[in-house]
C-alpha cells in the first residue's frame, strides 16, 4: 500500500496545488531521487515553475509543469503518504503511520503563499524522478480492455497473481488487490497464467472493472471482501473454508482452496 486507488487519491489532492508558483524545493535524500537526478537538479527544474496538469498510470503520480518543463513522477512505495497545506490526502493507510516525523519527509514542494506538497515515507521505498519513462508501465488496469487483457495473461507459465502484478505488464495492481480480485473471481493466484479459458478471462477482467469501482467507493484497496480474513486462521467470507496462505510472486497471499480454482 499505496496501490492504484489510493494514488488516485493522491492524483486528486496534488490537482488543488495546480498553478500556484513553485518557490523552493527540499530534496533532502539522495537515494529517494531516482533516474540519476540530483537535488540541485530537481530544484533547478521545478522553481520558477507551477504544475499545470495532474495524471496517474497505475502506482504512479504525474505532475506536469509549465513552459515545456518536466514531468514530476512520485511513487509511494508501501508506505508514503501525500500531504498537502499540512493535510494528509489519506488519512488512514493501511501499513503506513501518519506520524509527522521530518525525518521521513522525502520531498518537499514550496509553494508561494507559504504551502507546500509534502512527501512522507517511513520505509524509503517510494521515489521522485523527473521525466520518468511511463512507457515503462504496462497499461493501467482501470483502462485495460478484455482482449488486451488476454494478451497479458497468455503465454507466460508465471502464477497468475505475479503476472497481474507486473507493472510493466499491467500497472496499478498490488497485493491487496489482487488477493481481492482473484477471490472474486474465483481463480487460483497459483496456476500459470496462461492456463485461464477464454471464458475465465471474460470473468477475470468483469471482475477487475467491479472490484476496482466497488473499492474505490469504499475508499481504498484495504476495503476488499477478503480483508478481514487475510490472516493466520482466516476463513473465507463466501464458503467458510480455511483460506491458504502462501508466498506467490514475492508477496504473502491468501486465497480459498475451494472455490479458486
Amino acid at each position: 500500500m499505496p496501490e492504484m486507488l489510493e494514488v488516485e487519491v493522491y492524483r486528486r489532492a496534488a490537482a488543488a496545488s495546480l498553478g500556484r508558483p513553485i518557490v523552493a524545493v527540499d530534496a533532502p535524500d539522495a537515494w529517494f531521487l531516482k533516474g540519476g537526478a540530483t537535488a540541485d537538479q530537481v530544484v533547478d527544474a521545478l522553481v520558477g515553475r507551477r504544475f499545470v496538469a495532474d495524471r496517474r498510470r497505475g502506482k504512479l503520480l504525474l505532475l506536469d509543469t509549465s513552459d515545456d518543463g518536466p514531468t514530476l513522477g512520485l511513487r509511494f512505495g508501501m508506505t508514503g503518504v501525500l500531504e498537502l497545506d499540512g493535510v494528509d490526502a489519506i488519512d488512514q493507510l493501511q501499513y503506513a503511520s501518519h506520524r509527522k516525523d521530518p525525518a521521513w519527509e522525502r520531498f518537499v514542494v514550496h509553494f508561494d503563499g507559504g504551502t507546500a506538497l509534502r512527501l512522507r515515507d517511513p520505509r524509503r521505498l517510494g521515489g521522485v524522478e523527473l521525466d520518468p519513462d511511463e512507457e515503462r508501465l504496462g497499461p493501467d488496469a482501470a483502462d485495460v480492455g478484455r482482449a488486451e487483457l488476454g494478451r497479458i495473461v497468455a503465454g507466460s507459465e508465471a502464477p497468475l497473481k505475479a503476472r497481474l502484478m507486473d507493472q510493466a505488464r499491467l500497472a496499478g495492481l498490488g497485493n491487496l488487490l489482487t488477493d481481492e480480485l482473484l477471490w472474486r473471481a474465483g481463480l487460483d493466484p497459483a496456476r500459470p497464467a496462461s492456463s485461464l479459458s477464454p471464458a475465465e478471462v471474460r470473468r477475470l477482467h468483469q471482475h477487475l472493472g467491479t472490484t476496482l469501482e466497488v473499492l474505490g467507493e469504499r475508499g481504498g484497496s484495504h476495503t476488499g471482501d477478503l480483508q478481514d480474513a487475510r490472516r493466520r486462521g482466516g476463513a473465507c467470507p463466501r464458503d467458510g473454508a480455511l483460506l491458504d496462505r502462501r508466498t506467490i510472486g514475492g508477496r504473502t497471499t491468501y486465497s480459498c482452496p475451494r472455490h479458486q480454482r
